[in-house]
């Protein structure tokens, strides 16, 4: 229950309940369970007081002091609390449906369970903060930061996100389904279990488009609307070339040359070099780097991890992959199984130097990758052949 003195203190006024704090601040004001229904607390000193179970509908909050208060349980539907600071606050279990707290300062406040549909929380502050279990259906969460913040089964359906920071914000088995997430900044987040799904990335007034996983929701929008995204993909797609080999001095000059060649043709190498040790990052950063390429030369003169990586590449991806070996040297035991399997490995080009190689790469490796790269085009365009059990 409130003590009678705090409760008859703050309702002289926020002038003289500011005067009382400012002589007494070792105390802690008990306010539980008090009604402060439609109560102008307007930049009032409420650090640390207890709340809890506090009926605080519709009262004026607006640039109050309520760090480390207690407002668990507490009613504040329709209250206004914008530029308030609820820093490290408890509002676990409060309602604040459609309460208004636009700039306020919730970093590192407990939010479990809060109920926050249609609130207006723009610019607002839950960094560090536990939402889990908080209901934010309709809230307007726009330019919000939500940096580290716990959401863990929180239902945000049908928030709008526009523009909010989501960095490593966790929402592990939260409902996200109809948000607005336009513009949204989003890295490294928890979305184990999460309902995405709706997920509308055009802002408002603009054609309504749809996305299902807020991971890639910023990278379809710039593939939509930035130009220069999409030449630079197309340019990835027609002009991008892996070079593949070992980082030996001596290996480290044919690869360099080949670079310093396609860069004159107007293509855009890639070099990896295997001279690291092979992981599974190793071996799927080359799987992607593989996937985006027109083609792939790679060195299998005196390998060192290159067989690990072709083994792991060739077989998933359809495309031209051109081996080459300097005279006097042998491949890998393997790489004739290989080559043997694999229709787009074109036969190993011996090479005798690397000026005359340089001098030929167009016609020995640059024209026939390209070849290949249309014959399987063509094949990968091919309907399935199919039989018919009554023709026999």
């Amino acid at each position: 229950m409130a003590n009678e003195s705090h409760l008859y203190t703050i309702k002289q006024g926020v002038t003289t309940w500011n005067e009382w704090r400012k002589n007494n601040p070792e105390i802690k004001p008990e306010l539980s369970d008090a009604n402060l229904i439609d109560a102008n607390l307007r930049g009032a000193d409420l650090s640390w007081a207890d709340f809890n179970g506090a009926n605080l509908i519709e009262a004026n909050l607006a640039g109050a002091d309520l760090s480390w208060a207690n407002l668990s349980r507490a009613n504040l539907n329709y209250a206004k609390l914008s530029d308030s600071d609820l820093s490290e606050a408890n509002l676990s279990g409060a309602n604040l449906i459609e309460a208004n707290l636009l700039g306020a300062h919730l970093s590192g406040a407990n939010l479990n369970g809060t109920k926050l549909n249609g609130a207006n929380l723009y610019e607002t502050d839950f960094s560090e903060a536990n939402m889990s279990n908080a209901c934010l259906a309709r809230a307007k969460l726009i330019k919000a930061n939500l940096d580290g913040a716990d959401l863990i089964e929180a239902d945000l359906l049908e928030a709008d996100l526009s523009r909010a920071s989501l960095v490593n914000t966790n929402f592990e088995k939260a409902n996200l389904n109809g948000c607005r997430i336009y513009g949204i900044s989003a890295w490294d987040l928890k979305l184990q279990g999460t309902i995405q799904s709706d997920l509308i990335i055009t802002q408002s007034g603009d054609s309504t488009i749809t996305v299902d996983n807020l991971e890639v929701a910023q990278f379809i929008y710039l593939l939509l609307k930035n130009e220069k995204i999409r030449d630079v993909i197309n340019t990835i797609g027609k002009k991008a070339v892996l070079i593949l080999g070992s980082f030996t001095p001596e290996r480290k000059r044919v690869l360099d040359a080949i670079r310093n060649e396609l860069r004159r043709l107007n293509y855009a190498p890639i070099i990896f070099d295997f001279e690291r040790p092979t992981d599974k990052d190793f071996t799927e950063t080359i799987m992607t780097l593989a996937g985006m390429c027109r083609f792939i030369i790679v060195d299998i003169t005196n390998p060192k991890s290159s067989p690990l990586e072709l083994q792991a590449t060739v077989p998933n991806y359809m495309i031209p992959f051109v081996p080459i070996i300097q005279e006097g040297e042998k491949p890998f035991s393997m790489f004739n199984d290989l080559a043997n399997k694999h229709e787009w490995i074109l036969d190993t080009l011996v090479y005798d130097s690397i000026d005359n190689l340089v001098i030929k790469l167009e016609n020995a490796v640059i024209k026939p990758a390209l070849k290949k790269h249309d014959e399987l085009m063509v094949k990968k365009a091919q309907k399935l052949r199919i039989r018919n059990i009554k023709d026999y």
